[in-house]
């Protein structure tokens, strides 16, 4: 017996929310535009129409996957983030809409900063911050570090499919070892997630996305440790340095650069606002 759009979309939602999917419907509904091909408005217009057979076996296989606490997006190859997709595989952190927070606060630009020429984005992973500022600012160039070769090899697809690769660099390394030279906008969201919270993350987190990128063990402090002893020595006069933290984090991040002659930065919280991004600004 042939199964409708709708029936499909409705049989999937049910099968996540018995399986504790939180998001259900939306998540059923996104695997049955990708296993069917269609966008959201072609997938409304087929309702009552019978699904095909291929289609049906491709959403099934992704529901099987998604109810077993697969990421969507390993499943469906990639996520989108600030209007732009990227792909994303289990080598690289999923971009998260937690992490537009410091886009938005990067492309404010306010009176007296310098223009973003030259972008370092520390511990690029999937390529999607460097990518997205590239994209938003014709005229700036980039830089970005990572530890895994395999998340720069992510970063570089990714980085090629928006065009981006002719004025973007890709180096392996540790934060800021090794550089030489300065930059307008530095942008790092380092592993900040202590040890003993990684076991309490969802399977989607813990169980699928790169240890490294989620946690560097202890307390999740040490990346700022490590950058901010260097952090002046890389950053232009009026450049700007963003880096994202854990809810709780505020005071102790600001804690460990301000030990080394950082002001009190500026904090941006994320839509559900939550602490989510300190700015630290150098004056000309």
């Amino acid at each position: 017996m042939s199964e409708s759009w709708d029936e499909a979309r409705r049989r999937g939602a049910a099968l996540l929310a018995a399986a504790g999917i939180e998001g259900a419907a939306r998540d059923a509904e996104r695997l049955l535009r990708w296993a069917g091909g269609l966008e959201g408005a072609a997938l409304a217009a087929r309702g009552d129409e019978p699904a095909p057979i291929e289609a049906r076996l491709r959403y099934d296989g992704a529901l099987a996957k998604r109810a077993g606490r697969a990421p969507l997006s390993h499943i469906v190859g990639g996520r989108e983030f600030w209007g732009r997709w990227f792909e994303v595989t289990k080598d690289v952190l999923d971009p998260r809409p937690e992490s537009e927070t410091m886009i938005a606060a990067a492309l404010a630009e306010p009176e007296g900063a310098a223009s973003p020429g030259k972008v370092l984005d520390l511990g690029v992973g999937s390529g999607a911050l460097l990518a997205t500022i590239l994209s938003e600012r014709p005229e700036a160039t980039g830089l970005g570090i990572d530890a895994s070769r395999a998340a720069l090899a992510v970063a570089a697809r990714n980085l090629a499919q928006h065009g981006l690769a002719h004025r973007a660099a890709l180096r392996i390394g540790d934060w800021l070892d090794g550089l030489e030279e300065g930059f307008d906008l530095i942008l790092c969201n380092p592993p900040y997630i202590a040890e003993a919270e990684v076991e309490a993350l969802a399977p989607e987190v813990r169980d699928h996305e790169p240890r490294l990128a989620l946690t560097p063990g202890g307390d999740g402090l040490d990346p700022y440790r490590r950058i901010a002893p260097d952090l002046a020595a890389f950053l232009r006069r009026r450049g700007r340095a963003f880096f994202e933290i854990g809810p709780d984090h505020a005071a102790p991040v600001s804690a460990i650069f301000a030990a080394f002659g950082w002001p009190q930065p500026i904090l941006h919280r994320d839509m559900d606002g939550r602490d989510r991004c300190l700015e630290w600004r150098r004056k000309a």
